[in-house]
């Protein structure tokens, strides 16, 4: 009895030694969770269209050049729910743009 008593304490102290790095890293995982996502911090559009069909956009955000990003992005939102990034300088996105600021379809 004292020997399986025995064999069972090294048995015993890998559980609480696994017990207890699991506990020091469960919070440490919550909060790289929280941290900002590095996506968030660049450009998050790397190719652009030169024009849609109006028809298709459900709306356009317009996103200003800052410390994230050099350019100004435009991002539509097409009906079927897809995001396409479009190219700001296009004569064709401007148009666009306009019409959705006038139509009060931007955000």
């Amino acid at each position: 009895m004292a020997r399986a008593a025995t064999a069972a304490a090294p048995r015993a102290l890998r559980l609480l030694g696994a017990a207890l790095l699991l506990l020091l890293l469960v919070p440490a995982g919550r909060r790289a969770a929280g941290a900002p996502v590095v996506a968030e911090l660049r450009c998050q559009c790397l190719q652009t269209l030169q024009g849609i069909h109006l028809k298709n956009i459900q709306n356009v955000k317009v996103t200003p050049s800052g410390p994230h990003c050099a350019q100004t992005e435009v991002i539509a939102t097409l009906k079927n729910g897809q995001e396409v990034c479009l190219n700001p300088e296009a004569p064709m996105v401007k148009k666009i743009i306009n019409k959705m600021l006038n139509s009060g379809g931007t955000n």
